[in-house]
């Protein structure tokens, strides 16, 4: 049995970030000029990180996602997929991209034993995809989700953050592409994350809003049942076309939250909105065995107690999470450090 945190929550499923970097500039992410970034000699090697990742299947994490920054910009990644491929606890491989370096490595990753993706796709239009992510690359992240397809790296999915006035009128758009790529559709609420500093409540397009404009098209939509720790509640069509609303924001999740990040540096967070991470790159380089890190996580999250989407509810006033400054001293509170 994995370990429980003071909520009861499982240690289950571990987000692992394997590069800061990224090839765009998405403008909820971001949307500044200059980023702090980690420093290269203290980013894990791939066999730190499968280290880092034994200990956390070790105590009952079945689900492994890479992610950045933009994890196809790590060199060699099929490497890594194939050293987290081999251990035999992992059930749920997948990774997280923004699709523009996908056509080249797709049919790479699946055979060093990647499961699945999910590629980040905001908008249809190429001039709305210049303007949101700085960078002419719609293109070659379509092609990407061709490429995945064909790679058979299924099950297939989109994620879509939807912000008022910039793309929400695109959300039927995005569904109907979704069905014909053979992916699942995620809209995501913009999330006022580390990073996000021109984030504003006005902006947020809610899971509310979302269901009442596919149901205005559609006609009734159905729920889902599903993972209670699952970060997307999905629906169906009355065709059976099956998407997802990540509702973190308006309508947290916390309470059956089982997930954690780990930085490319090796920082463990257990929040999304955590000020502070646990550093597991400085024990693992000094030489701790793998049970002395064991107990070491394993103490760690049994004292979670972390909501921070939650607690983010509850404010009388609510402000970008980090002023920008303080993004500036320190990278780890950047959500493309965290890896989203």
């Amino acid at each position: 049995m994995p370990p429980l945190d003071t909520l009861g929550r499982p240690l289950g499923s571990l987000r692992v970030s394997v590069t800061d970097r990224c090839n765009l500039r998405c403008h909820y992410c971001m949307p500044e000029a200059a980023y702090t970034w980690l420093p290269r000699e203290d980013l894990l090697s791939f066999e730190e990180i499968a280290a880092l990742v034994g200990i956390f299947t070790g105590l009952g994490v079945r689900r492994v996602r890479l992610t950045g920054g933009e994890p196809l910009l790590r060199r060699g990644l099929p490497r890594l997929v194939e050293r987290l491929a081999a251990n035999p606890a992992i059930e749920d491989l997948a990774l997280t991209t923004n699709g523009v370096l996908l056509v080249a490595q797709a049919r790479e990753l699946k055979a060093a034993g990647l499961h699945r993706v999910t590629v980040s796709l905001d908008t249809l239009d190429r001039a709305r995809f210049v303007r949101l992510a700085r960078v002419d690359a719609l293109d070659a992240v379509l092609e990407g989700i061709a490429a995945a397809r064909e790679a058979g790296l299924a099950p297939l999915k989109i994620d879509s953050v939807l912000v008022r006035g910039v793309n929400d009128d695109e959300i039927v758009a995005l569904l109907e592409f979704g069905r014909r790529a053979g992916a699942e559709v995620r809209f995501i609420e913009y999330m006022d994350v580390g990073g996000a500093t021109r984030w504003t409540p006005e902006a947020v397009v809610t899971r509310r809003e979302v269901l009442e404009r596919v149901a205005a098209r559609y006609g009734p939509v159905r729920p889902l049942p599903g993972e209670p720790s699952a970060p997307a509640d999905r629906f169906a069509l009355p065709d059976g076309t099956v998407f997802g609303i990540v509702s973190s924001v308006t309508e947290p999740f916390c309470r059956d939250c089982d997930r954690s990040r780990l930085t490319a540096d090796g920082i463990w967070f257990l929040c999304l909105y955590a000020r502070s991470g646990i550093d597991l790159r400085g024990p693992l380089r000094a030489g701790w065995d793998p049970p002395a890190l064991a107990a070491l996580v394993e103490r760690v999250w049994r004292a979670r107690d972390d909501r921070g989407a939650e607690e983010r509810l509850g404010l009388e006033r609510r402000v970008p999470f980090v002023p920008i400054d303080a993004l500036r001293r320190d990278a780890h509170l950047e959500m493309h450090t965290r890896g989203g």
